[in-house]
């Protein structure tokens, strides 16, 4: 598993001499093998670890075992630690939103202030294959475009990193057993109580005993052809974009009316796409239907007339322009 690690870093560019990266450690199997063989690679690669645990005050004393079990591990090997305890249920419920997307707001905020106060560059996630094929699937429930196939990138911003991107959930499993690292099982993910658990608990074992035994691998070969492809298209819809931009600033992007509606739609799909990431940084939040609903609204081109797909964000058709505008 060593090997295929120092395969996928190289492959995709992950590390680079004198980076300095920070783990998001959780406990479980994945986290602790993808620590124990980064650190085990440090020297030879030269580059720096720093590791991150939250404590998302979910799991009651099991969290604070996960908590000290990194520490321990930590302290052993004499790499540098940072934990914090966050009441995300409690956020959770204040911001009406659900506890798996708070968690993951949380711990990526905290990621990113460690980051900061350590002058690290990158910040590694222990998403293994298994999760890039749950995503997809989930992708898929929820009526995800093209770009939604690709599931969980290798490198995301240049920043966040997922060396174990190309190892299944077995071979981690079995590298932890090997090594006797004796890795903190969270037992939610047994709970099907969510999409995800769902998916990795009943619809892939379904589809591995009644369809296909390799659904893994299948679905990860989709992934790497829509990825080559979706890169393709990217480069012409960025091309289209730059032709078609007004203006452009922190709160409002400007394109020109008439030459959108020209093209075709799998390019248009993809400006939106573009503007809506340059606006906030990422496209959450922006479903298939409502890019239907502007291209719709561009079609019918009727002067002052708007449409907000999300509380964030409002079109405006005005002067034979298309406005996007954040809604602060």
């Amino acid at each position: 598993m060593k090997e295929k690690i120092i395969k996928t870093i190289k492959k995709y560019n992950l590390i680079n001499p004198e980076d300095k990266i920070i783990l998001g450690v959780s406990g479980g199997p994945d986290s602790i093998a993808m620590l124990d063989i980064l650190n085990q690679l440090k020297a030879e690669m030269k580059f720096e670890i720093i590791v991150v645990h939250i404590n998302h005050s979910i799991r009651g004393n099991d969290a604070n075992e996960d908590e000290q079990y990194v520490k321990e591990y930590c302290q052993k090997r004499g790499i540098e630690c940072y934990t914090k305890k966050i009441d995300v249920p409690m956020i959770a419920k204040n911001e009406k939103m659900g506890i798996e997307e708070t968690g993951r707001i949380v711990r990526y905020k905290y990621f990113d202030e460690i980051l900061q106060k350590t002058n690290s560059n990158k910040i590694a996630i222990a998403h293994n294959k298994n999760d890039k094929v749950e995503t997809i699937i989930m992708h898929l429930l929820r009526g995800s475009g093209v770009s939604g196939l690709k599931g969980i990138e290798p490198i995301r911003e240049g920043k966040y990193i997922k060396p174990l991107i190309e190892c299944d959930r077995k071979e981690i499993e079995e590298y932890c057993e090997k090594n006797n690292l004796q890795p903190k099982i969270d037992k939610t993910n047994f709970e099907n109580d969510c999409t995800r658990n769902k998916i990795r608990n009943i619809v892939i074992p379904y589809i591995k005993e009644q369809f296909n035994p390799n659904i893994i691998e299948t679905i990860t070969r989709l992934s790497e052809v829509v990825t080559n492809e979706d890169k393709y298209i990217e480069k012409l819809a960025y091309k289209e974009y730059s032709q078609i931009l007004i203006d452009q600033n922190e709160e409002k992007i400007e394109l020109k009316l008439k030459e959108f509606n020209i093209l075709d739609n799998v390019i248009k799909n993809r400006i939106i796409l573009i503007v809506t990431k340059k606006l906030f940084g990422s496209t959450q939040g922006i479903e298939m239907v409502n890019i239907q609903d502007i291209i719709k609204l561009c079609n019918n081109n009727i002067g002052n007339k708007f449409l907000m797909p999300n509380k964030n964000l409002k079109i405006l058709i005005k002067d034979k322009k298309i406005h996007f505008i954040k809604n602060s």
